[in-house]
């Protein structure tokens, strides 16, 4: 997996609300990214189209096996990247709460 070079910010919240994190990625991991989702767009598409031309089931299933790996290297990049960065950064600054934040997402991702 390639390094990620992203840091999580804070915005303050319209009108007083909670602040809003955000992240930052620089603009090669931003374009990889972008890339592999279109990509993934595609794929969807390609298995609608499928499906409309009432293509054989093991073949479509094996293209929605495709975009769900696809779709996992997304969230493995992201999940590197994030864990490099923003947790590194919050628990430095002594929010440890980020610990369980982090559990629960990736608890969602291994579904």
């Amino acid at each position: 997996m390639e390094q990620t070079q992203s840091a999580c910010h804070i915005h303050g919240g319209e009108g007083g609300g909670q602040p809003v994190r955000k992240s930052h990625h620089s603009d090669e991991m931003k374009a990889n990214l972008i890339n592999r989702l279109n990509r993934i767009e595609g794929q969807v598409r390609g298995v609608k189209g499928l499906i409309e031309k009432d293509t054989y089931c093991d073949d479509v299933l094996n293209q929605i096996a495709s975009i769900q790996s696809a779709l996992n290297s997304v969230g493995k990049l992201l999940l590197e990247g994030h864990m490099r960065s923003c947790i590194v950064e919050r628990i430095q600054s002594g929010e440890t709460e980020v610990v369980d934040e982090l559990l629960t997402t990736v608890h969602k991702l291994m579904k």
